[in-house]
């Protein structure tokens, strides 16, 4: 298959999408994990309240912001919403440090929901589909291995951090850096590329919205993405507590495990990222979604030496191949028109399960005394997003 000659524009484009992604999923999203176990001591609150952040934010947040934000990106471009969003996550992760009750813990929640949503994953999709095409599954795998890298780092940082300050010093130094990471480079990249068959492209009459509403492709993407997301946020954000609080390893050696999945990951992105390139997204996503359930299935045996180790590596490519996949497979479908409505509502409702499984699977615990009627759960939701992406057809659907 032939390949693009990059230019110095996609390379800025690539360069900005893993700094931003580094910044705000791979530090906050699976640095403040690390911090729950603390909270609950500190606080006395439950397993279920220190994961039930995400729900109050991405419920009120999502379903009002998600089509808004992908209306503007489709709109006036990604840029302007990318650099809001760097800087209010950052600035949300600095307030964690002075809460004191649930009501600003849910503020700020909501707060670093809003620039996940103007920040995240949705800018930067778009932005990587408009300047890459044949190499786009490359481009995205390289722009979410700073979720992996990230997510990877940050344990480790956070744990030496708590070594020389408290952990609100800590968040303070998590927030900064991810101000300092993700916003020089996202204040000079450029939103279009200047060829002029893809300013063509892009300025050709958009897909009325109605017409992805009534295309079922749209509702099976949406229903396999976010069952998927939220098995996987489910496990992501219960393993500091399982580990800590359940099996009792020490700080030390749950940095280690989770650092390795996130180790994993990396794999993950770059490997399916290739694949997508080479053969049907389809079929790719159903792999990484079968990978991720056999992993889970695989924590009911961690007691049993060195199964820990394979859940790490198994669980962490389906996980980087998971978030990466959704955009490129949404461009396949309905192409890059209307990228920024479609993975707007996409991610809405990805927000929403990425909310609620992990306090399901808190939630389960508390009550039962064990995470297997959780753990169950989420391979079940896993695998009813297989099933949904098996019902996607191969090829594009909107023209």
């Amino acid at each position: 298959m032939p390949t693009e000659k990059l230019t110095k524009g996609q390379y800025k484009v690539a360069a900005t999408g893993f700094l931003s992604l580094f910044s705000i999923v791979g530090i906050m999203f699976y640095g403040l994990p690390f911090f729950f176990d603390f909270w609950v001591k500190d606080f006395g609150w439950t397993r279920a309240t220190v994961t039930s952040g995400n729900v109050f934010g991405k419920v009120i947040i999502g379903p009002l912001f998600g089509f808004a934000a992908g209306w503007i990106v489709d709109r006036f471009g990604p840029k302007r919403l990318m650099l809001f969003g760097i800087f209010i996550c950052g600035m949300a992760v600095i307030g964690l440090s002075k809460m004191n009750s649930l009501f600003e813990f849910y503020a700020l929640y909501m707060l670093m929901a809003l620039g996940y949503m103007c920040g995240g994953p949705l800018p930067n999709q778009v932005l990587t589909s408009r300047w890459f095409n044949k190499s786009r599954g490359k481009a995205m795998g390289f722009a979410y291995l700073g979720i992996g890298i990230g997510g990877m780092l940050v344990p480790q940082i956070a744990r030496w951090l708590n070594k020389q300050m408290d952990w609100r010093s800590s968040l303070v130094m998590l927030g900064s850096l991810m101000i300092l990471v993700a916003l020089p480079m996202a204040l000079f990249v450029k939103e279009n590329p200047a060829d002029k068959t893809t300013e063509d492209k892009l300025n050709n009459p958009a897909i009325p919205f109605s017409s992805i509403l009534k295309n079922r492709s749209f509702y099976f993407l949406a229903l396999g993405s976010m069952c998927s997301i939220g098995a996987v946020a489910g496990v992501s954000q219960n393993l500091k507590l399982f580990f800590s609080l359940d099996l009792k390893y020490s700080q030390s050696e749950a940095a280690n495990v989770i650092s390795l999945v996130l180790g994993a990951s990396i794999i993950g992105r770059l490997l399916m990222g290739w694949l997508a390139d080479r053969y049907s997204k389809k079929y790719v996503m159903m792999l990484i979604y079968t990978l991720i359930s056999l992993s889970i299935v695989l924590l009911f045996f961690v007691q049993t030496p060195g199964v820990i180790y394979l859940f790490a590596l198994i669980f962490g490519i389906g996980l980087g191949g998971d978030y990466m996949i959704i955009p490129l497979m949404a461009a396949e479908l309905f192409g890059i028109k209307v990228m920024g409505r479609v993975m707007g509502l996409v991610l809405t409702v990805d927000g929403l399960a990425e909310a609620f499984g992990p306090v399901l699977a808190g939630w389960l615990r508390d009550r039962n005394g064990s995470y297997a009627i959780g753990f169950s759960a989420l391979i079940l939701l896993s695998v009813i997003g297989t099933f949904a992406v098996w019902m996607l057809p191969a090829k594009k659907t909107l023209q």
